[in-house]
């Protein structure tokens, strides 16, 4: 490893090192004579010798592996920017990437999402669960605060949700578009477990389903235009664009845009005379 590497881990590890604080971590206050923790009670907390901790800081004794990175990322409790820091330092790449699964996003990103007036917009994980949306498109596309949280599951709605189904111009080729970018989604998120949990239950409950998972399609996530049939504002036209979400990269957030003037007006109007 180069020798520039191994001086910034060591000095990486030294300064969250002194960021610690003994007493609330269970460590005795007593004499110090630097701040934060010693290198011992580092190693102590991440369950690692202490020489090889301590090598680490000085840039000594080659590369560690992954696994004692997570013990020192766990044991000075590095957030999740940082251990991929720590990562880079030591190794030269990334972590692998540990699915977490979200339920929720922050009131910004909440507030983002209600700027759009006309144009529906929702966030879904990556096991596309729609854990976040505005009203409209709560308004054009489902009402999801009606829903319980597992029904908000885009493919369950899509092969399992009559209305839903109806509402797609092409059903099919909406369904395998989803189906091939589902399948992408997922396992670049890391969430391959959670992924054949789904798949499992959707190979039961829809034979259509089970058929174009076997095609193994794969596709990348991409914008295009979506035809709706609203049972209030009849064919709706709608362009569509995935953005990542920055810092959460097992989110994305889908805008529906009316493709034209007289598409948003006629939505406009709709929310309006929902209004109280």
């Amino acid at each position: 490893m180069p020798v520039e590497t191994t001086t910034s881990l060591g000095a990486f590890l030294k300064d969250r090192r002194t960021r610690m604080d003994p007493v609330a971590l269970g460590f005795p206050a007593g004499r110090r004579r630097t701040p934060g923790l010693r290198r011992e009670e580092v190693a102590q907390r991440a369950n690692i010798s202490p020489t090889w901790y301590t090598w680490l800081e000085q840039g000594r004794g080659g590369a560690p592996s992954a696994d004692v990175l997570d013990r020192i990322a766990a044991g000075l409790m590095l957030t999740e920017p940082e251990r991929e820091h720590l990562y880079m330092l030591g190794l030269g790449r990334p972590p692998e990437i540990r699915y977490q699964a979200v339920h929720g996003v922050s009131p910004r990103l909440q507030r983002v999402l209600d700027a759009f007036e006309v144009s529906p917009v929702i966030i879904k994980n990556a096991t596309w669960d729609v854990i976040a949306w505005n009203r409209a498109a709560a308004t054009v596309l489902t009402d999801y605060a009606q829903l319980p949280p597992d029904g908000r599951n885009i493919l369950r709605l899509i092969f399992a949700d009559g209305r839903v189904r109806a509402a797609q111009e092409d059903w099919a080729r909406v369904a395998r578009y989803v189906v091939g970018t589902f399948r992408a989604d997922a396992v670049r998120a890391g969430a391959s477990k959670e992924m054949e949990r789904l798949v499992a239950e959707l190979r039961q409950l829809s034979p259509e389903f089970e058929a174009m998972w076997l095609d193994n399609d794969v596709r990348a996530t991409m914008d295009g235009v979506k035809r709706l049939h609203h049972p209030h504002l009849g064919v709706l036209e709608l362009e569509f664009s995935t953005f990542a979400v920055e810092g959460r990269p097992e989110l994305a957030m889908v805008v529906y845009n009316p493709a034209t003037p007289a598409d948003a007006d006629r939505i406009r109007a709709f929310i309006a005379a929902q209004s109280p």
